[in-house]
């Protein structure tokens, strides 16, 4: 599948690298190929250069002339709500739940473990409530050779049945 996401004016990225690392920024203009002017007026990120091996382009586009001011992206920005669906989609939420793990001390560790212990404990006894009332109905009890040849049987002409519906069209 060809590329969704360019290098463009207008184009949202986050910042993966540097002192502004964690923000979005909106491209407002590419410099060269390696270089873009950016600016987050949302983000707290003033207008600079940022290497483009610095971004992660985004999904998320605003439209606004190529070296427009800060106001003019800040206003796109709002109009846009680009924060709002930054803070709803999937890549935002991962990123705080990794800096919520980063953060975690051993003591944080050790709940987390035992309370995953514990509904592990719990997911096994539900389990195993529901397989052993399968037991007694009598859904995982051995089948006779009779049974046996039966079910193939009908999965027999049941092959055959969509062949020659297939053969037909």
């Amino acid at each position: 599948m060809p590329f969704q996401r360019f290098v463009e004016t207008g184009r949202v990225a986050y910042v993966a690298d540097g002192s502004n690392r964690g923000k979005l920024v909106a491209i407002v203009d590419v410099i060269d190929q390696t270089r873009a002017l950016v600016d987050g007026p949302e983000s707290g990120v003033p207008r600079q250069e940022l290497r483009l091996n610095q971004l992660h382009l985004t999904k998320f586009r605003i439209p606004f002339a190529h070296s427009a001011r800060t106001k003019v992206v800040r206003k796109a920005w709002k109009d846009a709500e680009i924060s709002k669906k930054w803070e709803e989609s999937s890549w935002c939420k991962r990123v705080q739940n990794v800096a919520k793990r980063r953060e975690m001390n051993d003591f944080d560790r050790f709940k987390l473990r035992r309370v995953r212990k514990h509904r592990n404990h719990l997911r096994t006894i539900a389990y195993r409530r529901l397989t052993n009332k399968k037991i007694k109905e009598g859904v995982f009890k051995k089948k006779t050779k009779e049974e046996l040849v039966k079910i193939r049987a009908d999965s027999a002409k049941a092959r055959a049945g969509k062949k020659a519906k297939a053969g037909k069209k």
